[in-house]
């Protein structure tokens, strides 16, 4: 099939994924699994990713992960169910494999909170500093980087710098403010933030945490710092997935996105997992509605036609590789 966008489907140019009709005798799970064998396909999923998502992925996890898995897949096609950065360092990574993610539209707001202009302005005020920046931000900002870190090797890739150099953080400054805390140095942090960590309710949180007074709080550190300083513990999305099923505590309230609740629960079918409140009265916990983007319907669709695809041009993938690379091989050391 040409992969024309325009010409084999015009809506997807509007919609950002593909929305052909589906027999709604097809039974999707089974139908993706068939796809993926005669496609050569491998599925990457983030925690994220509604559970009948993450129930069909070869490859779960959490940004770290999921990036070390994408650096080592032999097959032909990877399809990425995640947000648009994830399939993008994918595809910075397998620049010769067909990277696809069912919802182009499946964005991230701390990436959008850190436009290229403005931040290559802003590194050009600090001349002698290295840029660290979280994997959470397009390839743009991958390319004016020095290394490239998740939530999992932050504290590692800090220490990894020389202790005389200034360090930029970008673009998340909560996860910036626990770094600094957490390792001692002094960062230059760009001034940016995920709308799903930073929705819970301090009040609500101590308000649930009294009704449950055996459960412990745990958190991500992209959230706020006054929700951070009352947590028990505080971890990436793999930290606090394995903290639950290392620690002997029965209940747990969990300040991130509740998709991890899922993979929470089927580990420890014993043990109590309640999502943090947020301050929207209409909402019981924070979901990234960017992540939910991605349904079995769409990915069905990415996979039989094999669209949308990620494409972008070759010296900005060459520029953004070498950062992510630096954070793999400090991985290895």
């Amino acid at each position: 099939m040409e992969n024309n966008l325009d010409l084999v489907h015009p809506q997807l140019s509007k919609l950002g994924y593909i929305a052909s009709p589906i027999d709604k005798n097809i039974d999707l799970p089974s139908a993706i699994q068939q796809l993926k064998k005669e496609k050569n396909a491998v599925l990457l999923a983030h925690y994220y990713q509604e559970p009948e998502i993450q129930e069909l992925a070869d490859y779960l996890g959490d940004s770290l992960y999921l990036a070390q898995q994408a650096a080592q897949v032999e097959a032909d096609i990877i399809v990425f169910a995640g947000v648009h950065f994830m399939a993008e360092t994918a595809k910075i990574i397998n620049p010769s494999k067909k990277v696809l993610l069912p919802d182009l539209k499946a964005g991230c707001s701390l990436a959008d909170s850190c436009p290229p202009s403005d931040f290559a302005a802003f590194k050009a005020q600090h001349p002698d500093a290295v840029v660290v920046t979280y994997i959470n931000c397009s390839a743009e900002i991958k390319a004016l980087s020095d290394i490239v870190c998740t939530s999992s090797n932050a504290v590692k890739v800090i220490e990894s710098i020389p202790e005389d150099r200034e360090i930029i953080f970008a673009p998340d400054k909560n996860l910036g403010r626990y770094l600094i805390k957490k390792t001692g140095r002094d960062m230059i942090l760009w001034d940016g933030a995920c709308i799903v960590h930073e929705a819970f309710s301090f009040e609500k949180i101590v308000s649930l945490a009294k009704e449950h007074p055996k459960a412990k709080f745990i958190a991500h550190p992209e959230s706020e710092s006054p929700i951070l300083e009352i947590a028990h513990y505080i971890g990436s999305t793999a930290g606090l997935l394995r903290f639950v099923q290392e620690d002997p505590t029965m209940s747990y309230i969990v300040a991130t996105e509740a998709g991890i609740l899922h993979e929470m629960q089927k580990r420890c079918p014993q043990k109590t997992f309640i999502p943090a409140p947020v301050e929207d009265d209409t909402c019981a916990c924070s979901e990234c509605a960017f992540m939910k983007l991605n349904t079995l319907e769409k990915l069905y669709n990415c996979m039989l036609y094999e669209l949308p695809e990620i494409n972008m041009e070759k010296g900005l993938m060459e520029k953004a590789r070498q950062p992510i690379e630096r954070m793999l091989n400090l991985g290895r050391s």
